[in-house]
């Protein structure tokens, strides 16, 4: 399974060479997993400002289910766009964002690129990755002790990659 895993966010990571995050199975406010592929001064400029707290894509994404690109992301306040001009200036001019699963495990996800919009087969995969990742994640999916510490350990060496 990690192989398959690994597989998706290698492909993941060729189709949205300015990153992502991926947050699996949110359960009130933390994620099970969380995969990032960002540039680490990103991550580390939007873990040391709290951006999570007004995250537009965050927000959505714990709101909504489908896919959505950042321009089009409704109602932006000034905390928002803030976050969203921080991105930019970190080279994630084009974004989307995709939500699944259900209200009790959520899991979201934001891909980022500097050249140009995700195409629709991009918008498509970066859906389809995210839930196939968050099926297989899944309680009671059969996860032995052996796959999440694999899992887990990719999550921090993807982390901090």
């Amino acid at each position: 399974m990690t192989t398959e895993f690994t597989s998706l966010l290698a492909e993941l990571k060729g189709a949205f060479p300015a990153g992502f995050a991926i947050a699996l199975h949110i359960r009130f406010t933390s994620p099970a997993l969380l995969f990032q592929a960002y540039d680490p001064r990103w991550i580390e400029t939007y873990s040391r400002e709290g951006m999570v707290m007004h995250d537009p894509t965050v927000r959505w994404g714990l709101r909504n289910f489908g896919s959505i690109r950042w321009e089009d992301l409704p109602d932006t306040d000034a905390a928002g766009m803030q976050v969203l001009q921080a991105a930019r200036a970190h080279g994630m001019v084009h974004g989307l964002t995709v939500a699944t699963g259900d209200t009790a495990a959520r899991s979201v996800a934001s891909f980022a690129r500097s050249d140009r919009p995700a195409t629709a087969k991009e918008m498509a995969l970066a859906f389809d990755s995210v839930a196939a990742l968050h099926q297989m994640t899944a309680r009671g999916k059969g996860l032995g002790a052996q796959d999440r510490a694999a899992l887990a350990g990719l999550s921090i060496l993807l982390t901090t990659d």
